[in-house]
């Protein structure tokens, strides 16, 4: 009787180790999605950037 008792807390252990473990993962399989205004400031200067660049490569090389 003992020997059951404890072969079953040994599979209750078990199964709640595997139920966490497969919990932490489908959480950090599905990251959230950036929004999507997220980058807009940055295209200005980007965009700003690269005019700067193919006009000097235009005008100096």
């Amino acid at each position: 009787m003992e020997v059951l008792k404890l072969r079953l807390v040994n599979f209750v252990l078990m199964a709640i180790i595997l139920a966490a473990s497969m919990v932490g993962k489908a959480a950090a399989a599905d990251p959230p999605a950036p929004s999507p205004t997220s980058d807009a400031s940055v295209m200005v200067p980007a965009l700003f950037a690269s005019v700067t660049a193919l006009l000097f490569g235009l005008f100096f090389c």
